[in-house]
């Protein structure tokens, strides 16, 4: 059992102990003291101290100039982050209880470690990794460090001042795990930065290609190691580019004649694309001419064009066919072939060469079969007036003939499939050249030799007759295409008046009076061809009276007489003189009439002549002349000489016997 007096000091010491309490509650704890402090992160700082009896919590500030960051922790060791790298702070602690907070504790100055260089890693090959970064502030130089990922092999590691370096001599395709940091002017290390890079693919070698098709091009390669996938592209000279994605080691692709094409082969992994391998180039065979048009020149000469093909530096053309073969070589896009043998079936070829490939030896060879040969004309027959048969020797079955007369006067043609054919309607007083050719599906032969024709003469579209006298007729007419002279003939039971002239008029003497006659005229060629006109028929005019006399009639009147042949021809009768002209015409059948009232003591010019119902009256019957006076019961008369020029007389000794 406890004593009085013990009882009475545990009760001391639990009095003392809750007054102990009280007082620490209500008392800001002590002033800690810093053990140590130092920065191994870049953005903090850490501090140790020892423990302050009474506090709960305590307050790390980290002041730099006028600004501070603040941190409360529970115990020491404590770290102040948010702070800035390679930066000087002045770092205090506070003890904390419900009392309140202790004085700073002596500050002590830390600066924290540099930043880590923030790396940009890239494999520029397949053997190497290129590591660069930004400056670091405050950094006198760098470490950095490669090691593979999976633990084989040696750490490789360099201490550089520049901002870049090369690791060389790696494995391809292979992950590497990099690591650098900088250090400041007192070797203190800063933050560390890692990364992971893997090397990319070696690139592809031993890169075929070959055209195992036309249009159709193989790409093969050897395998790469660690290469997850390849990709060939292929790039043509025009510019377009195609591209293949495959695990495999080869591609196909689709090629173009003419064309060149650039072919890379790329390896990838997850590191990404390998260098490219070689670059080979491929041109494929040049194109060949398909759109090849063949126009015959001649029967023996045709001249092939065709357009322009791509990778066609040169181009042949071939005809093969007859008895030999013909052909050219030219850089143009045509071609004459000739000494080929007319109506003659050829196969062209137009081939296409390039100084890279060679001869495009698949090009298609096109039938062209040389127009007919020429036909010879055997015969030329006038068949009529304006009607000329042309025979000829025909020389090909398919060919139509085509027969043609050209001259100043135009064209005329005549068809036929046989061996002749008929030109008609040919004008009249033409020169023509007679040639014929033959066409066919293939073409046209040259023409044949010309052979002329020429026309008879064309008659005279208009012919007038004149008479001149009794005895004399004038005709007159239009010229005649192709005439040189003409024979115009009158003829009538009574006789022939015939006249041969190089003009267009001829003098006919001998007529009849009151006679019909059949009028016709014949139109001679220099040549001597004729061509006989025949027109309306002409009567001469009835003959002149004859024993005109005039008697004086009681109250100033004139009888004018005459004698006729003709009972049936009714005549006219007209006085002309100073003081008046006057006429009679008696009826049907009487050789006189009468003029009252006539004027005496003048001079009158009598003419008697046939009354004509188509014309003007005839003026070349005979003229008498008398004088009326104005006493005495007779009428004077007075003969003057016919007037000159005019005569009677038959001019038969003029015109030239036909």
């Amino acid at each position: 059992m406890c004593s009085a007096k013990s009882k009475s000091l545990a009760f001391t010491g639990v009095l003392l102990s809750c007054l102990e309490m009280i007082f620490s509650a209500n008392t800001a704890p002590d002033t800690p003291v810093i053990d140590q402090a130092y920065s191994k992160l870049s953005n903090s700082i850490t501090v140790e101290w020892r423990a302050v009896p009474g506090a709960t919590n305590y307050m790390l500030t980290a002041q730099d100039g006028d600004s501070f960051v603040e941190t409360i922790v529970k115990n020491s060791p404590g770290t102040v982050t948010g702070l800035k790298p390679a930066t000087l702070y002045r770092i205090t602690v506070r003890s904390i209880n419900s009392g309140g907070k202790s004085q700073p504790s002596p500050f002590r100055k830390v600066k924290t470690v540099l930043a880590a260089p923030i790396l940009s890693v890239h494999s520029p090959s397949c053997d190497s990794i290129a590591v660069s970064w930004k400056a670091v502030h405050m950094a006198a130089g760098f470490s950095v460090s490669l090691v593979r990922s999976d633990g084989l092999g040696r750490m490789l590691k360099q201490n550089t001042t520049n901002t870049s370096l090369i690791f060389t001599n790696l494995d391809p395709g292979t992950l590497y795990t990099i690591k650098a940091y900088a250090w400041n002017a007192n070797g203190m290390p800063g933050d560390d930065f890692t990364y992971n890079q893997r090397t990319i693919p070696c690139a592809p070698v031993n890169i075929s290609i070959e055209e195992d098709e036309p249009g159709h091009l193989l790409v093969s390669w050897s395998s790469v190691s660690l290469g997850h996938y390849y990709v060939v592209f292929v790039k043509s000279d025009d510019g377009l580019e195609v591209h293949c994605n495959t695990s495999h080691t080869q591609c196909h692709f689709q090629s173009d004649c003419g064309f060149t094409y650039f072919i890379s082969v790329f390896a990838y992994n997850k590191a990404g694309q390998s260098p490219s391998g070689d670059v080979l180039n491929y041109t494929t065979a040049p194109c060949c001419p398909s759109d090849f048009r063949a126009v015959f020149i001649s029967s023996d000469t045709v001249r092939v064009t065709w357009a322009p093909v791509r990778g066609a530096d040169l181009y042949e053309t071939r005809a093969a066919g007859g008895s030999r073969v013909v052909f050219c070589r030219d850089t143009a896009t045509a071609c004459t072939l000739s000494a080929l043998q007319c109506s003659t079936p050829y196969n062209i070829t137009v081939y296409s060469f390039s100084e890279a490939r060679g001869c495009s030896s698949s090009c298609a060879p096109q039938y062209v079969a040389t127009a007919p040969c020429s036909p010879e004309i055997k015969n030329i027959s006038k068949e009529g007036l304006s009607v000329i048969s042309v025979q000829w020797q025909p020389n090909n079955e398919e060919a139509m003939y085509v027969v043609t007369a050209r001259g100043e006067a135009g064209l005329w043609h005549c068809t036929s499939t046989r061996n002749s054919c008929t030109l008609m309607d040919l004008p009249c007083g033409s020169a023509f050249s007679v040639s014929a050719i033959a066409r066919s599906p293939a073409g046209q032969s040259l023409p044949s030799y010309s052979i002329p024709l020429e026309t008879a003469p064309c008659c005279p579209n208009d012919l007038i007759l004149t008479q001149v006298t009794q005895s004399v007729t004038n005709i007159s007419w239009s010229v005649g295409r192709g005439a040189q002279t003409y024979v115009t003939t009158l003829e009538s039971p009574k006789g022939q008046a015939k006249c041969h002239t190089l003009q267009t008029y001829c003098l006919l003497g001998c007529i009849t009076c009151g006679t019909n006659y059949t009028v016709s005229l014949r139109a001679i060629s220099e040549t001597g061809l004729t061509s006989s006109c025949t027109y309306q028929g002409y009567s001469s005019s009835a003959c002149c009276p004859s024993g005109v006399k005039l008697y004086r009639l009681s109250n100033n009147g004139i009888r004018v007489f005459w004698r006729v042949s003709d009972e049936t021809i009714k005549y006219n009768a007209d006085l002309h003189g100073s003081k008046g002209n006057f006429s009679c015409t008696p009826s049907l059948g009487l050789s006189h009439c009468d003029i009252t009232k006539i004027p005496c003591g003048d001079v009158y010019t009598v003419v008697v002549a046939p009354v004509t119902d188509k014309g003007p009256k005839l003026t070349f019957c005979p003229k008498k002349i008398y004088s009326v006076t104005c006493s005495g019961s007779s009428v004077g008369m007075v003969f003057f000489p016919p007037e000159a020029g005019k005569t009677h007389l038959c001019l038969s000794a003029t015109f030239t016997a036909a």
